[in-house]
């Protein structure tokens, strides 16, 4: 990969990040201003953004209210921001209001496998030993043995089982196929707490890596007591080199600076965006490489292989609590198999990518591909958050 220095960066406006239904939808952003003294909670209205930090002081403690919606639609605010002043912001800049992450207190899981295509690339990568130049090779052999048996599969199910017997047979069977088609879903902890970036940020890969891609998906914002409140747009980095040589390897893998984007914004969920409007959203996905490269794609939770209530009764429930929520990335069906460099290499990240990930229910999450030893390090932690809201009067 070539350095990120010096490379243009995209030109965000409210029209470009806004859901295509904004005068009806109930979005929450994050804003860092400076003159405020840190993180604000604020409801985007229209192209404004209007502080509501006094009457919630994080976005955690805003869904632990049952009137978290009329709050957000109707309650006085304190200052405002023009939204295409906080998306001009420069990357990294700490002095002048821009938007963030709009999570904060929750924990950041996320749901592996949750997909029969990207299930498949999880296999070859495996079988492949993180070596893009074998993974042509290997998806043709495991397509063979497969066809379309894992159409339509319902994990758990005894046609799982067949499957699974199958591959067996075949010497093909992996432990994300157990994760895929078994019984139990992969739900693991993707970054920590108050270190996602939101739009508009740099997003990073490591420098090591040589097989990237991102992973478009939606992410479920869910309450103390296990409700979803809410959605938003994900970008679930994953370096397939380093997951490919070894599952353990994961949080090597997924969890680096900048490696996690949400944004741009949480949509509650209402009379008119419920869970059924989750369940069908469709999300885009277009690659801007700084050589003129352009990739496209999408996945479309429709085709996800385990409902996404059920995905949250996997994080949730008896067996684990979280005091402050946590937001669920759910998957992705999208897995880049295009040439970008050399014949049988797959895609992988250039330095200076712009990604745009996309839906009309939820708007653009937009980053910028750079080295993860180069993104803005991460040193606004839950104390700092603390300390800024004691200062504020806030706690």
């Amino acid at each position: 990969m070539e350095s990120a220095a010096a490379r243009p960066r995209p030109v965000l406006t409210a029209g470009s990040v806004l859901p295509e239904d904004a005068d009806r939808a109930v979005l929450v952003a994050r804003v860092d201003d400076p003159e405020a003294g840190g993180p604000c909670v604020a409801a985007v209205r229209g192209e404004h953004v209007v502080d509501l930090t006094a009457l919630a002081p994080t976005v955690s403690g805003l869904l632990e209210r049952d009137d978290a919606v009329q709050v957000v639609r109707e309650a006085d605010g304190g200052r405002t921001w023009r939204l295409d002043a906080l998306l001009a912001a420069p990357p990294g800049r700490r002095d002048v209001p821009r938007l963030l992450a709009p999570v904060d207190l929750q924990v950041i899981k996320a749901a592996g496998v949750t997909f029969a295509r990207s299930l498949l690339e999880r296999v070859i990568e495996e079988r492949a030993g993180g070596d893009p130049a074998q993974a042509t090779r290997v998806r043709e052999r495991v397509l063979r043995v497969l066809g379309g048996r894992l159409d339509g599969i319902r994990p758990g199910s005894p046609e799982a089982a067949e499957v699974k017997d199958l591959l067996v047979a075949e010497g093909l069977w992996s432990q994300y196929l157990e994760v895929g088609i078994g019984p139990d879903p992969e739900v693991f902890t993707k970054a920590p707490v108050l270190s996602a970036v939101g739009t508009g940020a740099d997003i990073g890969v490591l420098r090591a890596s040589v097989w990237n891609n991102p992973e478009p998906e939606a992410v479920l914002v869910v309450d103390s007591r296990g409700r979803v409140r809410g959605a938003a747009l994900g970008n679930d980095v994953n370096l397939r080199d380093v997951e490919g040589r070894s599952a353990l390897l994961l949080s090597r893998a997924k969890d680096n600076n900048a490696s996690c984007a949400i944004g741009p914004f949480v949509r509650l969920l209402d009379d008119g965006f419920g869970i059924d409007a989750v369940r069908d959203l469709d999300i885009g996905l277009r690659i801007d490489g700084p050589d003129g490269y352009l990739l496209r794609g999408s996945s479309s939770l429709r085709e996800i292989s385990r409902d996404v209530l059920e995905l949250v009764s996997a994080t949730y429930g008896a067996h684990h609590q979280y005091p402050d929520g946590f937001a669920l990335f759910t998957g992705t069906l999208f897995a880049p198999t295009e040439d970008r460099k050399a014949p049988g290499e797959g895609f992988t990240h250039e330095y200076g990518d712009v990604v745009r990930i996309s839906s009309p229910r939820l708007g653009a999450l937009v980053n910028t591909v750079v080295p993860s030893e180069e993104a803005a390090p991460w040193t606004f932690g839950v104390g700092a958050l603390m300390r800024s809201l004691a200062r504020r009067g806030l706690l």
